[in-house]
């Protein structure tokens, strides 16, 4: 059974079953949690590098601007910062033969989730981020957003190994172009603005 709290501030965060009735005292501490919480925080939110945490902390070390949830056995306590980026996360604990796993899921981690009245280059760099970076990860790659040039135009640039790549017209066509028009109705045209002369990490050479 999968469930959902309410934070104060309206952003769902779900969890498992196991994961409310003793995730943290299986996993960080063997005999009771006596008191202490878990900090719920993305280090580096809004980045490429964003990755999502789930800690073990004394009362002591709890950080008075943090969102507080009460799961009965124990208290989750979100980074205020955190919050946007951890919109639409899942928490949970499934036991196995070696004793149990952890799984978190946050989709909004790299970027956090925007609606149709967002500035345009926050809806942009959302796209990029949610839908064509993953992606473009499979051949290494990565695109992002340089600027909005007169209004209407996604000036781009590509890394990894989609700079220099033989293929990166068709991408830029077919996948980016296409789906940043579609999502993103305001959006004209793209312009690359990546130096293809550098070919070193280039999937199709």
């Amino acid at each position: 059974m999968k469930e959902h709290f309410q934070t104060g501030c309206n952003y769902g965060i779900g969890y498992g079953d196991r994961s409310r009735s003793g995730l943290p005292c299986t996993t960080y501490r063997k005999t009771g949690c006596g008191g202490h919480g878990c900090p719920y925080f993305v280090t580096q939110p809004g980045t490429k590098n964003a990755e999502t945490c789930l800690a073990y902390c004394p009362p002591n070390e709890i950080v008075p601007t943090d969102e507080q949830v009460d799961l009965g056995k124990f208290t989750l306590f979100l980074d205020h910062n955190s919050v946007p980026f951890l919109e639409e996360a899942f928490v949970d604990y499934s036991k196995d033969q070696m004793g149990g796993q952890l799984t978190i899921k946050a989709p909004n981690a790299k970027v956090p989730n925007v609606d149709e009245n967002a500035p345009l280059p926050d809806r942009i760099q959302y796209i990029l981020a949610s839908e064509i970076n993953p992606n473009l990860a499979a051949h290494g790659g990565e695109v992002s957003l340089v600027e909005v040039a007169e209004e209407s135009i996604a000036v781009l640039r590509f890394g990894g190994g989609c700079q220099g790549c033989s293929a990166v017209s068709l991408t830029l066509k077919q996948g980016v172009e296409s789906t940043l028009k579609e999502r993103v109705p305001e959006i004209t045209a793209v312009r690359d603005v990546t130096d293809h002369t550098y070919t070193e990490n280039a999937y199709y050479q």
